[in-house]
C-alpha cells in the first residue's frame, strides 16, 4: 500500500502487518477498513508512527497487541510484526495489560476547537467544564491540553496527532444531540451529569440565588411559574428549572441511564 508523504517506488527493507478494530475504521480510507494493511519501512520506528502515518491519531488508540502480547507506544517495530490496534475502552478496566497512558482522566475537563461550539454549551449545561472560543488557535488548544490536562474535543482529526495531546476524541457527527451522546459515551460520562452546576455561557460555576435578589430581571411568566434559581458569579446570567431541563432528560435519557 501507498504511505503519505513517502516515494512509492522506494523499496524498504521490513514490513509488518497492521488490523485496526471497531471505530478506528473511521479513519481509515473505505477500502482499508476491517482489514489487514501492509506498511513497509526502514529501522525499526516507535510504533505510534506508522499507526498515525495510517490515519489514526493516537488519542483514539488504547490498547497495541503484537504478535500477542500488549505493548506501548514507544515499541519499536520488527519485521514481520503483526499488530492489532484497539480503541479507547473506557468503561472497560484493562489495567493488567500495557496502558498507553500514565492514567485516565477520573475528572473530564474539555477544551473545544472553534467547530463545536454548540457542543461546549451542551456540555456546560451538563455540569461538564469546557473551555470554547471561537478565537482559539489550533496551538493554543494543543497548549491548553498539555497544560490543563483537557480533553480535546475537535471535528479535525489533524488536531488530536500533535504530540503532546494525550487526551482526545474527533467527534463525528454534525448534528449537536449526537454529539453530545457521542462524547458522554465515548467517556462514560452518564454518572457524571450535574445539570445547573456551570453556566453555558462563560463555563463559571453557578450558585443558588434568592428570588427576591433576581425578580428585577425575571419575565413576567417566570416570576409567576418558578421559585428556585440560580446565578453565574462570573457573568451574571440567570438560570431556573424550567421546561429545557426536562427536554435535557428527554433526549439524553438513554444515554443518562434515566428510567422510561
Amino acid at each position: 500500500m501507498k504511505h503519505p508523504g513517502r516515494n512509492k517506488d522506494r523499496i524498504f527493507e521490513h514490513a509488518a502487518e497492521f488490523r485496526f478494530y471497531e471505530e478506528l475504521n473511521d479513519f481509515l480510507k473505505p477500502e482499508q477498513r476491517k482489514q489487514s494493511l501492509a506498511y513497509r519501512f526502514d529501522g525499526h520506528p516507535g510504533i505510534k508512527d506508522p499507526i498515525e502515518a495510517l490515519g489514526v491519531p493516537h488519542t483514539e488508540v488504547d490498547l497495541i497487541i503484537v504478535n500477542g502480547q500488549s505493548v506501548g507506544f514507544d515499541y519499536q517495530l520488527q519485521n514481520g510484526d503483526r499488530a492489532a490496534v484497539y480503541p479507547v475502552f473506557e468503561g472497560l478496566d484493562i489495567s493488567p495489560i500495557v496502558k498507553l497512558r500514565e492514567k485516565p482522566l477520573r475528572k473530564p475537563a474539555f477544551v473545544v476547537d472553534v467547530n463545536l461550539g454548540r457542543l461546549a454549551r451542551k456540555l456546560r449545561l451538563l455540569g461538564f467544564d469546557t473551555l470554547f472560543s471561537n478565537s482559539f488557535r489550533d496551538d493554543e488548544i494543543v497548549a491548553i491540553a498539555a497544560e490543563k490536562k483537557r480533553i480535546v474535543l475537535t471535528r479535525d482529526r489533524r488536531l488530536l496527532h500533535a504530540k503532546a495531546v494525550t487526551h482526545g476524541y474527533w467527534v463525528r457527527s454534525v448534528l449537536v444531540a449526537r454529539q453530545v451522546e457521542e462524547v458522554l459515551h465515548r467517556f462514560d460520562l452518564a454518572g457524571q451529569v450535574r445539570p445547573f452546576s456551570r453556566c453555558a455561557d462563560c463555563n463559571g460555576l453557578i450558585e443558588p440565588v434568592a428570588k427576591a435578589q433576581v425578580l428585577d430581571q425575571l419575565e413576567p411568566k417566570t416570576k409567576k411559574y418558578y421559585d428556585a434559581f440560580y446565578r453565574c458569579p462570573a457573568c451574571g446570567k440567570i438560570y431556573w428549572e424550567g421546561s429545557h431541563i426536562g427536554k435535557i432528560r428527554e433526549r439524553f435519557g438513554d444515554v443518562l441511564g434515566n428510567p422510561p
